[in-house]
């Protein structure tokens, strides 16, 4: 048998820190943390409530997790973020990337000074947060323009449309075709097709604010996500975007040769069943565009 004193050393060597946190959000006690490379020491921590370490939202959001684990009497499993800027007393300089890790949290069968505890172990999972992004980023990623993919297309176009269906937000769709790229791969080579393919993706990303979204549809074609945007604005940035890649693509010209864009511009609108009514909007507003002579934006409406 394992003696008291025997457990009390078996706690304090654990490597990941494991607090006894009262319903108020007390420190009751805590307990291992050894592995240095990612913990300092917590002992001081004892006595101390979670509002007199960490600011109001995070002791919110650990109050309502300890609620959870009570109410529930569940292993509840979080993964949660920590930076300075979320502690008390520390200055804001400091990482420039917070710290993740995953909580285990147990409701205890004992009271503390009359109070329900639960047991929260935290271990740091930063390094495997950083390799699940690096991960999800490639699936949803093309590989040679580092756009969007049409995977990634699927879920952010259900998403605009979702969001226009319950609180109509505007939002606008572009398709944009590379015109002459074949020419370009029959008398040029695939790499300089591949050039300009990267250019037009660049310039898209140049010209873009934080919330659009352009994606790689095909081998010549991309879909531009426009949140916010409502059918008239979409034209104007259209015509910009076009007129922007026309200057950047003429820098790639070989004897004369060199590619443009067409595009088609649809908004989602209030008879759409589904995002792809109005891509396809957008897309026979492109093949216009493509027949009215290229390097030109259609716009198309319900």
């Amino acid at each position: 048998m394992v003696s008291i004193e025997q457990m009390a050393l078996v706690l304090d060597a654990l490597p990941d820190p494991a607090f006894i946190l009262s319903q108020s959000g007390r420190y009751v006690a805590v307990f291992g943390g050894k592995d240095a490379r990612y913990y300092h020491d917590g002992s001081g921590l004892v006595g101390l409530y979670l509002s007199d370490v960490l600011n109001d939202e995070k002791t919110t959001y650990y109050l309502g997790i300890i609620q959870q684990a009570l109410d529930s009497r569940k292993l509840l499993i979080e993964e949660y973020e920590l930076s300075n800027k979320d502690v008390k007393g520390l200055p804001d300089e400091g990482p420039s990337q917070p710290i993740w890790f995953e909580g285990r949290i147990q409701a205890l069968d004992f009271l503390v000074n009359n109070e329900p505890v639960v047991l929260w172990v935290a271990s740091n999972i930063s390094k495997r947060h950083k390799l699940e992004l690096q991960l999800r980023q490639l699936s949803d990623t093309d590989q040679l323009t580092g756009l969007y993919n049409r995977r990634r297309l699927d879920r952010d176009l259900q998403l605009l449309f979702d969001t226009f269906s319950r609180h109509r937000i505007p939002a606008s769709i572009l398709v944009l075709d590379l015109d002459h790229l074949k020419r370009i791969n029959d008398q040029l080579g695939h790499q300089a097709g591949d050039r300009v393919i990267m250019a037009v993706a660049d310039t898209c990303q140049q010209q873009f604010r934080k919330t659009d979204s352009a994606y790689r549809f095909g081998g010549d074609e991309f879909v531009i996500a426009l949140p916010g945007v409502d059918h008239d604005q979409a034209i104007v940035f259209a015509e910009y975007l076009c007129d922007c890649c026309f200057k950047a693509l003429q820098q790639l010209s070989v004897k004369g040769l060199f590619a443009t864009v067409s595009i088609g511009v649809a908004s989602i609108e209030a008879g759409d069943k589904s995002y792809e009514d109005t891509l396809k909007r957008a897309d026979a507003a492109l093949y216009q565009a493509k027949r009215d002579g290229k390097n030109r934006v259609i716009a198309n409406s319900a």
